[in-house]
């Protein structure tokens, strides 16, 4: 454990006497330095114009529209993907599309993104436009097979672009090497978003509305919230406006019927929704679909208006999850086994390859971020997808850039990766079962290249300790309520020596403590997701230091402060 280090400038610059002592070291060391940064009006959103392609596909659609011509939605099998395509239906149906429809890829069957077969299988439907969302920045043949079918295409992603672009209509990705727009981190559902406010803003210069109802661009600020935190972008100022103005409609019940039947399984009352119900309810129940199935029933239940008819969906979405939790702790208890087997015994090596021809495909990326967290290393699980085929998806750690990675393999070994892409923190890939263990030499000789061994060290950054008297209920609300927390601002992380009075093991997986602070009376509960193992020989007499983010056990209604284990190190050891 290591406390953040604040330099004294950045404190005394960002001094605000109206906010918890507490709370200004907290954004101090998110290096915050102005109340300006906490700005969460919609009037400091990053306006479009500066975001590449922007122009051009406004033209393009504006085009459809007036012509009324058939519109497809190509989109990508995860929340981010989902969220995207909702959005986009809705708001181009609401600006007066009449021939809107949308397809997702099936992993299994298709693969990721706009692919010529998927182009293929859209032609059947007679689309004259294609609006790729969340993907098709990678897919040059997939573009080129819908324009000799006579389509226009749109691509909307904001995954980073390899040295080809595609041949398509209009491009709108924040992170082109021509782009001067001040937020790359903007998720797939915010590419879209953008490109909404800027189509509107045309329509309106043409008096498009002048007959018809003109949509507010707010209403889909849930959508956005939803898939922005689920797709674990960074949450800059940008995307941090978007996220806190999505979290006031959902929290005000101004939100889509699916996403508020989704929040259902959560138990939390209404009002008090953050940003980690989000990613840690919301997000996992959409990409469930995704990850076992078809994603349209995760769109389906965020296009609905029928709220009897949500609830359903979304019962059906939490079915998914509950079969993906099964799958999950299966293949995660095989991948520990793999780790602390011979293949890598003694020190393990800067990257981690893992691989049982048992594995779902739709499962691999949880496992492989799982074990990164477990490891402190890059972590790549590959799964079987076709006959002598492999589909690998990959997870780093912070201060490696994973698409750099495979990159530079590919640049260094043509032939060997037969597809990949993604950005910073995530990846996936494709190569032939025959080259893995080639590849896996490959992986092992980029990352230690790439790599500082500093982040393979697994230091826990903490936010300092809490007085006393601030672990309450009171300041746990103050905390969870003053985000919006999440990738790239994350949630504040305390520390302190406790006394262990008792501790238990929940579902054969999870760790609860019963914990009191040294030299002290009050008492909590600390739980260990995940942890059992990791900390089965906790030694109640010696007592622990544990870093935790103070949470809200409201559990049957009855509210008290929890703390959940980030790391927990045994005193004298």
């Amino acid at each position: 454990m290591q406390h953040k280090t604040i330099q004294r400038r950045v404190t005394n610059a960002f001094a605000d006497q109206t906010l918890h002592p507490v709370l200004n070291k907290i954004y101090a060391g998110r290096q915050i330095v102005s109340n300006d940064q906490l700005d969460y009006t919609l009037e400091s959103l990053l306006t479009p114009e500066k975001l590449p392609g922007v122009a051009d596909a406004v033209r393009v659609l504006a085009r459809a529209l007036t012509m009324d011509q058939k519109i497809i939605f190509i989109g990508d099998f995860d929340a981010d993907g989902a969220t995207s395509t909702a959005l986009g239906v809705l708001a181009l149906r609401n600006m007066g599309a009449s021939q809107v429809d949308y397809l997702i890829p099936n992993r299994f069957d298709f693969g990721y993104g706009l692919s010529s077969e998927i182009v293929n299988v859209a032609a059947q439907m007679n689309p004259e436009l294609l609006i790729t969302v969340d993907n098709g920045i990678a897919n040059v043949d997939g573009v080129d097979t819908a324009k000799k079918l006579g389509m226009s295409v749109i691509i909307t992603d904001h995954h980073l672009p390899a040295a080809r672009l595609p041949n398509a209509d209009a491009i709108v990705n924040p992170n082109l090497t021509s782009s001067n727009f001040k937020s790359s981190a903007l998720a797939g559902v915010g590419v879209i978003f953008y490109l909404i406010i800027a189509l509107r803003s045309h329509l309106k210069q043409i008096s498009w509305f002048q007959d018809k109802v003109e949509p507010k661009l707010s209403d889909y600020l849930d959508l956005v919230a939803v898939g922005t935190v689920a797709d674990l972008v960074p949450l800059d100022k940008n995307n941090r406006i978007m996220v806190y103005k999505g979290l006031e409609r959902i929290n005000g019940g101004h939100c889509r019927p699916g996403i508020q039947a989704l929040l259902a399984f959560k138990n939390r009352n209404p009002g008090q929704i953050t940003s980690s119900d989000l990613g840690f309810v919301v997000g996992p129940r959409l990409n469930a679909a995704g990850r076992l199935e078809d994603m349209s029933l995760g769109i389906e239940c965020l296009l609905t208006d029928d709220h009897d008819h949500a609830r359903r969906l979304a019962r059906e979405l939490n079915e998914l999850n509950l079969r993906r939790r099964q799958i999950e702790e299966e293949m995660r208890t095989q991948a520990i086994e793999i780790v602390n087997g011979k293949e890598f015994s003694g020190t393990l090596p800067a990257g981690i390859c893992l691989y049982e021809q048992t594995w779902h495909q739709g499962v691999v990326g949880l496992i492989a971020g799982r074990i990164k967290d477990n490891v402190h290393r890059p972590v790549v699980a590959f799964a079987k997808t076709k006959q002598h085929e492999l589909k690998g998806s990959a997870r780093s750690v912070e201060g490696l850039h994973i698409r750099d990675v495979l990159y530079a393999i590919d640049v260094k070994n043509p032939g060997l990766i037969l597809r990949f892409g993604g950005h910073a923190a995530a990846a996936g890939l494709s190569l032939k079962e025959s080259n893995l263990e080639l590849f896996k030499t490959a992986f092992i000789d980029e990352v230690e290249r790439q790599t500082d061994p500093s982040v393979q060290s697994g230091i826990v950054m903490s936010d300092g300790r809490l007085d006393e008297s601030d672990l309450s209920l009171e300041f746990a609300r103050l905390i969870k309520h003053s985000g919006p927390w999440g990738q790239g601002f994350p949630e504040p992380v305390f520390d302190d020596e406790f006394d262990v009075l008792d501790r238990k093991v929940l579902a054969d997986r999870h760790l609860k403590l019963r914990v009191r602070i040294k030299g002290s009376n009050k008492v909590f509960d600390a739980l260990a997701f995940y942890q059992s193992e990791s900390y089965q020989d906790v030694d109640m007499a010696e007592g622990v230091r544990i870093a935790y983010r103070l949470d809200i056990n409201d559990y049957n209604g009855l509210c008290k402060p929890q703390l959940l284990v980030e790391h927990l190190e045994c005193r004298g050891r």
